[in-house]
């Protein structure tokens, strides 16, 4: 059977620069959230709530109210989170792997497929109860630095085309992320604020056509577009993404670092900040759930149950029957070097959702029992995700018959 290629050799190179840091990001995010939940359940419980609560002011916006350490955290700092994300979109979609349509097919087809059968499945658990039916997009999100980290624990048994592979359906998964926030999770828009975001956006687009390539211009706009944006009532994490589709890239197809393209100067500059301090430290601050009172009724209330399972049971199901699927129909070829158990193995991992699921509870819910509820569907759904892709992959041959 034929074996997809691996990218060009100045893409591998970066990509494999990627993994490395995102694997390490990734083991740190682990460390984060298990710490999270050890003091929420310990004598430090108390403060650790009333710290991320704090009221530090200003108000920036009316729907929001006072900024809390939380809401610093979750709207401002993962605005840089979000503008990396974007920044990772387009190069790979105008100077990477999927530069292409040929190396397309699969990610994208695989990342809808897990997109669209866990929402069946959380639907189907919770009955569509219209106090639950917001959260349909909580488990469709693949956390990329987590499922990246356990990847990592399994060294050189986890072939590097599986790790390509991962990344660039993340990718896709993030694409379709980012779009449902927009759109599902936008209840009102001030109108003169999206305006004022829709210049500030248009500007950003004029100083790219004008060939200007220092950052700072970009920047300064870009801060500006996020009061905007967070104005405007559409989740300010948004503008990150704006932004970062409206930074200059330099197509460099034998040399993707190359140091006079603004967008790469801005990517390796932010991944540090983002991989080891802003995602670990979004982990810390939303991970944290008092399990004092939780029994069998609250773990397989619908709520969690419907979040756990999509993760665990429809990630799986949709990413790996889409893999097949589309191998079958020549859309694209299976990962070199990869067994189907071991496609299997990734297709579980894809169930991690940590970061992105929980972000998106965040904004379904603003009820506190049902975020805690949204917290123990994610961790339970990413923790057995995450063991049983560690496990198969760990046992599974590392080579045998394509």
């Amino acid at each position: 059977m034929t074996k997809a290629p691996l990218p060009r050799r100045g893409a591998n190179s970066a990509l494999r620069d990627f993994l490395r840091s995102e694997a390490s990001g990734g083991i740190l995010l682990i460390a984060a959230a298990i710490l999270a939940m050890i003091v929420a359940n310990s004598p430090l419980a108390e403060s650790y709530f009333h710290l991320l609560h704090h009221r530090t002011g200003p108000v920036l916006s009316d729907k929001l109210g006072p900024m809390t350490v939380h809401l610093w955290i979750n709207d401002a700092l993962m605005a840089l989170f979000f503008m990396l994300v974007g920044l990772e979109i387009k190069r790979e979609f105008l100077d990477g792997h999927l530069s292409t349509w040929k190396n397309r097919g699969l990610p994208i087809v695989a990342a809808a497929g897990g997109m669209i059968a866990p929402a069946i499945v959380y639907l189907a658990v919770t009955g569509a109860a219209p106090a639950l039916i917001r959260g349909w997009a909580i488990p469709s999100a693949t956390d990329i630095a987590f499922a990246i980290g356990v990847l990592a624990l399994l060294g050189s048994r986890a072939p590097t085309s599986l790790k390509l592979f991962l990344t660039t359906v993340a990718i896709v998964d993030d694409m379709g992320a980012v779009v449902i926030i927009a759109v599902a999770y936008t209840a009102s828009i001030g109108g003169a604020a999206l305006l004022a975001a829709a210049m500030l956006w248009a500007a950003m687009f004029v100083l790219n056509r004008l060939k200007v390539m220092r950052l700072w211009p970009y920047l300064l706009l870009a801060a500006a577009l996020w009061f905007a944006v967070l104005s405007s009532g559409v989740h300010a994490t948004i503008a990150g993404v704006l932004a970062a589709m409206a930074i200059p890239l330099r197509v460099t197809p034998a040399a993707p670092d190359a140091d006079d393209s603004p967008l790469h100067r801005l990517e390796h500059g932010l991944h540090p900040w983002v991989a080891y301090a802003i995602v670990p430290l979004f982990g810390f601050a939303n991970a944290g759930v008092s399990l004092n009172g939780v029994g069998a009724e609250q773990l397989f209330a619908p709520l969690p149950l419907g979040i756990a399972l999509g993760l665990f049971l429809g990630k799986q199901a949709g990413i790996f029957a889409s893999i097949r699927l589309a191998v079958a129909l020549r859309i694209g070829d299976r990962p070199a070097g990869a067994t189907w158990l071991q496609v299997y193995g990734v297709s579980l991992l894809c169930g991690i959702g940590f970061t992105m699921s929980l972000f998106i509870g965040g904004l379904a819910f603003v009820d506190p029992l049902l975020m805690d509820e949204v917290r123990i569907g994610v961790l339970g759904g990413s923790l057995l995700s995450a063991l049983a892709g560690f496990t198969l992959l760990r046992l599974a041959p590392a080579k045998g018959k394509n």
